[in-house]
């Protein structure tokens, strides 16, 4: 009886190392499936669409806790407990101003010198934006990889094992039993499933007088369910072709991402630049503010004009100054932002180049440009394809009102079921085999009906939507063009009004004992307003020249996260 328990107590252990087996897929493998899985729907998409590449770690981070406390501790010290330390007022804040830009922009070898392909390439490899995308797109394909598995062959293995006992005038009998249920199960494409099993029993009797201690039997069996008119056809695969066309709207709008994030990650690099010319225009001013009010000083001294008039040039290099120290905390801060969305430290001191996306103005129509964005825009192909889908709710929506009609078989090979060890020695005459059909009145299908018409309402809700989006975009391409020429001629405009401003500032230098003071101050405000427009227009111009590219569809962006140059554009950078 010793060795027969200890058989039972083997078999049961077996099966739940059968079940951790099955568990024990590794992550990293995981991870090489989604990738690949991501990699072929990128590619599928065309396009030069690129998948994520990113490693994932395979635990949370050491010094991170599991939150299981229920109050969790909070620092907030009593204002006894604080400490404020004022600062005199006297003390050189210029000079910590100036540190404070040290600290942010560096000098020299110290700053990290960054071209807009560098920054670009920084922002794919550490922005948080852009590994958020990852991420998603992987578990997108993760989804995907679970939905493929259900519709898998699927094994399972449940081993249970009972204690009973029996009384009969307070003489028990006591038995163990132990069940095996070892089967394989798969759905079936157009609905059902089917199932294999071995089914292994054994019973023993724990009371030495009992006859017939131990029993034993097995069993072969096959079984399938299938549907004949409601859940029938494609519809069983509803989840699985869900999931795979939304693995495809993932890799379009990683794509799109991509592009979108290329256009954000270069207007803030714009921006900066921007900013910092227009730091050096304040800079041209403030020299020249100074110029006028040395030059004015020594006629006051001379006695050739009166103080206010000197005082007009002292409150415009105040006020110039004061100008410029703003500027300056708005660069900081703005650089200090801009290293966040790249994923770099704060503290890293950066410094951005001049080198710049010389890309020519597009020559292109209103309707041809809407034709383009219409055709190449991966969002407006996703919504469109949603809208199928939002019509395959509506079919799936009218099969759930058949009535059902299922057909179900089985066929089961037993051991003797006369031996009381049956071993693995199945008995071909003794086959069991049982057939039929299954046939359900829709005597109640209301909450299908409702069903059914919300699901006819959500498709034309998605109709309206889709049709309102897809003018939407049209409209915006249209705007981008013509943003484009606006642009192209508010520089020219700029660039003018910069020549000009400089023509009226030498020729009032040259007449400067016959111009009063405000003249020539109201010439270099003028000349530091022109510039200003000028570095503001460039601006504008390099951005609406990306925006038309990603609202046409046709902005491409290389592996490393760069500017990918179309035929016709040149170099690029």
């Amino acid at each position: 009886m010793a060795d027969r328990s200890r058989r039972l107590v083997t078999l049961g252990a077996s099966g739940v190392a059968l079940v951790a087996a099955g568990c024990g897929h590794p992550l990293r493998d995981i991870d090489a499936r989604a990738r690949r899985l991501a990699a072929e729907r990128s590619a599928a998409i065309g396009g030069g669409a690129v998948a994520p590449e990113a490693e994932f770690a395979d635990a949370i981070d050491g010094e991170r806790r599991a939150g299981t406390s229920k109050t969790p501790a909070t620092v907030n010290p009593s204002a006894s407990e604080l400490r404020f330390d004022a600062a005199e007022a006297t003390r050189d804040v210029a000079s910590r101003l100036a540190a404070y830009a040290e600290r942010s922009t560096g000098s020299g070898e110290q700053a990290r010198r960054l071209t807009l392909t560098d920054a670009l390439k920084q922002a794919q490899r550490t922005s948080r934006e852009y590994l958020d995308a990852e991420e998603d797109y992987i578990l997108a394909a993760i989804r995907l990889l679970v939905e493929r598995h259900l519709w898998g062959p699927r094994l399972f293995n449940d081993t249970s094992v009972t204690i009973s006992g029996e009384g009969d005038e307070g003489d028990f009998q006591h038995a163990v039993s132990v069940v095996n249920d070892l089967r394989v199960t798969k759905r079936l494409p157009y609905g059902g499933q089917v199932e294999a099993a071995w089914v292994w029993r054994a019973t023993e009797q724990l009371r030495e007088q009992a006859t017939g201690r131990y029993r034993q039997s097995s069993e072969l069996a096959l079984s399938g369910t299938v549907p004949l008119l409601r859940g029938a056809g494609l519809v069983a695969q509803e989840s699985l072709i869900q999931a795979e066309r939304e693995l495809v709207y993932a890799a379009r709008a990683f794509e799109t991402f991509r592009r979108q994030f290329l256009v954000g990650v270069a207007a803030d690099y714009f921006d900066l630049l921007q900013s910092r010319a227009q730091i050096r225009n304040q800079e041209a001013q403030l020299e020249s503010l100074k110029l006028i009010e040395r030059g004015q000083s020594a006629r006051f001294d001379a006695g050739r004009i009166a103080e206010f008039d000197k005082n007009i040039a002292v409150n415009q290099v105040l006020e110039a100054t004061a100008g410029l120290a703003g500027q300056r905390e708005s660069y900081i801060l703005q650089l200090e932002r801009f290293k966040i969305r790249l994923g770099l430290p704060s503290e890293t001191p950066i410094e951005v180049d001049d080198a710049l996306l010389e890309i020519p103005d597009p020559d292109i129509t209103l309707d041809e440009a809407s034709r383009r964005a219409l055709e190449y825009r991966l969002d407006v192909q996703t919504r469109r394809d949603q809208l199928d889908d939002a019509a395959r709710s509506v079919a799936n929506a009218r099969n759930a009102l058949l009535p059902n009609l299922d057909a179900s078989a089985r066929v089961a090979l037993p051991t003797d079921p006369d031996a009381r060890e049956g071993g693995v020695n199945f008995q071909g005459e003794d086959l069991r085999y049982s057939a039929g059909l299954t046939f359900g009145l829709p005597l109640d299908r209301e909450t299908e009906r409702l069903a059914l018409r919300q699901a006819l309402i959500g498709y034309r809700s998605r109709q309206r939507a889709f049709e309102q989006f897809r003018d939407e975009v049209a409209v915006g391409v249209r705007q981008a063009v013509r943003t484009i020429d606006l642009a192209r001629f508010q520089l020219r405009l700029a660039e003018e009004q910069v020549i000009i401003n400089q023509r009226r500032m030498r020729e009032l230098e040259i007449k400067a004992d016959e111009v009063d003071t405000q003249k020539r101050v109201d010439a270099a405000n003028e000349l530091q307003r022109a510039a200003n427009s000028r570095d503001r227009a460039r601006t504008n111009l390099r951005n609406a020249i990306l925006n038309y590219l990603r609202d046409s569809g046709q902005l491409r962006v290389a592996r490393d996260g760069t500017f990918q140059p179309l035929p016709g554009m040149g170099d690029g950078p």
